[in-house]
């Protein structure tokens, strides 16, 4: 018998009990005896029988506010990729009463996480999905979210002591190890590349970066040790008029240099740089498809980018938190990311948007 040709009369005459007593089973409310449950389950199941979660889910009129905790960022970045992905599905779901509300935090500033975190909790979200601060504030923040039973995603950076819901990214290290291999198709005969990185006190945006980092050297230990990595830091802490100067200085310094690698969705920066100064003979291979990078990417002066489906990220996140929470339905723990790679000839076909 179909799902919906199932009539609750039908599951009580199955089960041989009041269509009253099926009724608060399939709704979850309270005054069921051991026996009369058993009774019902054995009957749905015996029937096959799958609720409408949607039609219920509508009929409860409910509203629900989900948070989305991200670092502040520029325009054309990864992070507004996230933004347009989380802010699509919540236009998706909004017959069900579904809410985002945006709040940012400064990038290597712990207490603006934990001032932020503070005005989250006060708020009291039915749903939280966050980018990972300093590990201390970010194991603080978990701890109060599962103290008051709020449900929370991990974007970018995967921390499974924190017992989130569920995580949205790419498995760091293995994207690093296979943009290794990927650089070395075309840089193999090199004796130095150049990393460029985006430090602000010392440390890289994201435990995510550090990852790829650790994945590409393992690979070039193994396979191109004697390849020379030097680094370059464009200072996230400098002004960018100041990056053209201290490119001119590396590459001048370097004239052996022809292919760098970067971490972040930065490697425009770069790209720009060898466009205007006309640097054909020197490429860098960079992350995620944002403008910037797409067009140095037509242009020739990014070899390769890695795609890590940002939009489909933050989609995903808010999707996921409907489900679990709206619809009360079981999601998958660890959702990593294709690993996807973009060059000139197929860059145009990449599909930047997602509608699950």
């Amino acid at each position: 018998m179909a799902t919906d040709k199932i009539r609750i009369k039908d599951i009580a005459e199955r089960a041989g009990v009041s269509v009253g007593t099926v009724d608060r089973v399939l709704h979850n409310r309270p005054n069921v005896s051991k026996t009369a449950l058993d009774k019902v389950n054995k009957a749905l199941e015996e029937m096959d029988y799958q609720p409408n979660m949607y039609a219920s889910a509508l009929a409860y009129n409910k509203s629900y506010t989900f948070y989305l905790l991200i670092p502040r960022h520029d325009s054309e970045a990864y992070w507004e990729e996230i933004e347009e992905g989380a802010k699509a599905a919540t236009a998706l779901r909004r017959d069900f009463g579904i809410k985002l509300k945006l709040m940012y935090y400064e990038r290597f500033n712990a207490p603006s996480f934990v001032r932020i975190a503070s005005e989250c909790l006060k708020e009291k979200p039915d749903g939280v999905i966050m980018v990972p601060a300093k590990l201390d504030v970010t194991t603080a923040f978990a701890n109060q979210l599962q103290e008051n039973n709020v449900p929370f995603i991990l974007l970018d950076s995967y921390l499974p002591d924190l017992k989130p819901l569920a995580f949205y990214g790419q498995d760091s290290f293995q994207s690093g190890y296979f943009a290794a291999r990927m650089l070395m198709l075309i840089a193999s005969k090199e004796k130095e590349i150049m990393l460029m990185k985006q430090l602000k006190n010392g440390h890289v945006g994201s435990k995510q970066q550090s990852n790829r980092e650790t994945g590409f050297r393992h690979y070039m230990k193994d396979h191109f040790p004697d390849i020379e990595i030097t680094e370059l830091d464009l200072p996230l802490d400098e002004k960018r008029e100041k990056y053209p100067e201290i490119l001119e200085k590396f590459f001048t310094e370097h004239p052996q240099v022809h292919h760098c690698i970067t971490f972040n969705s930065k490697a425009h920066l770069v790209g720009d740089f060898l466009l205007r100064t006309n640097r054909r003979n020197v490429q860098i291979m960079g992350y995620d498809m944002v403008p910037k990078n797409e067009e140095c990417v037509k242009q020739g002066s990014i070899s390769f980018l890695i795609a890590q489906h940002a939009y489909r990220q933050g989609f995903s996140c808010v999707d996921t938190l409907f489900e679990a929470i709206v619809l009360k339905k079981e999601v998958n723990p660890v959702n990593y990311m294709p690993i996807e790679l973009l060059t000139k000839e197929n860059v145009a076909f990449y599909r930047r948007t997602y509608d699950g």
